[in-house]
């Protein structure tokens, strides 16, 4: 559907945004508890990591993304905080590096460990990332493992096993769950514990809306294109909104970008809605009626197409 295999792909849709944004579970991945699938991956550095490895001698916090991803370009700079927070205190950090959320023409969907690598460096370059940087297979062998969201984070304990998971790696949400799994280690001299209620489902839209550009001009001029092509005129504004609310990241004073990226939010938020509520007609509709519904949708023709605004 999206592209030349079945888990790279060469164009955004929209329709993978309504999924993206619609999830708030984390689908097949391991949960609180379970025992973390296992990996050994290459890093940038040339050396290779198993995640077993680090089994009862450090706690790993491992996440997932790509250069491309607005949602990844969004928490890096938190991460990067935690890293220099945690990282001297029993924690390891892991970046495993993903297929490209919106690819184009100067990151292009991966064709080859040296195209993946490539993007990897450069993700690491731009965004100063002092996470340790691996890179998955051409297939996503272990991002699949792990549900293959577009930017979740997962804190494994001591004993291999998910402490806390998050699925759009949130800082804040992290901190708490790492500084209550050491504070319990250290209390109750246990390597295993469930901390902060298991799990974070919350996607913050406008941080995403704030980094938006700028993931996707690292894709190139097609991946802006291929956005601006699939969510019309909103999707636009977005892209706009993004640009200008710039120096919020910088200044969070700058109330006027954003008052811009939040005016896109609301109408990312308007068209979701809007593609839930058409979805759950169309299944509550009885059989008879689906032909007979969407006959009447094709005589309107586009005259009641609204477009979407997303990341």
């Amino acid at each position: 559907m999206f592209g030349f295999n079945n888990y790279n792909y060469e164009k955004f849709q929209r329709g993978q945004l309504l999924k993206d944004m619609t999830q708030t579970r984390f689908g097949d991945a391991p949960g609180p508890g379970d025992k973390a699938p296992d990996f050994t991956l290459r890093s940038l550095h040339g050396d290779r990591v198993t995640l077993s490895n680090f089994r009862h001698s450090k706690n790993v916090v491992l996440t997932f993304g790509s250069a491309t991803c607005p949602q990844t370009a969004a928490s890096i700079s938190g991460l990067n905080e935690l890293y220099d927070e945690f990282s001297d205190r029993d924690v390891e950090f892991l970046f495993v590096y993903v297929r490209e959320a919106h690819p184009g023409d100067e990151l292009h969907a991966h064709r080859s460990m040296k195209d993946k690598v490539r993007a990897a460096e450069l993700f690491r370059d731009e965004e100063e990332v002092r996470l340790d940087i691996l890179v998955d297979d051409l297939n996503g062998k272990v991002h699949r493992k792990y549900g293959s969201m577009p930017n979740p984070t997962f804190l494994i304990d001591k004993s291999g096993r998910i402490a806390f998971r998050s699925l759009a790696s949130r800082k804040d949400a992290m901190g708490e769950a790492i500084g209550e799994l050491l504070e319990r280690q250290r209390d109750r001299g246990v390597e295993h514990a469930v901390v902060c209620g298991g799990e974070d489902t919350v996607v913050p839209p406008l941080k995403m809306m704030l980094h938006a550009h700028r993931a996707l001009e690292r894709g190139g001029g097609d991946a802006l294109r291929n956005f601006r092509s699939e969510m019309g005129m909103p999707g636009r504004m977005a892209l706009f909104g993004s640009r200008v609310a710039r120096p919020v990241v910088e200044n969070p004073g700058a109330s006027i970008a954003t008052a811009v990226a939040a005016a896109g939010v609301v109408t990312l938020g308007f068209w979701v809605g809007r593609e839930l509520r058409k979805r759950r007609f169309r299944n509550d509709l009885p059989y008879h009626m689906h032909d007979l519904h969407q006959r009447r949708a094709r005589t309107r023709g586009d005259e009641d197409d609204y477009e979407a605004v997303g990341i």
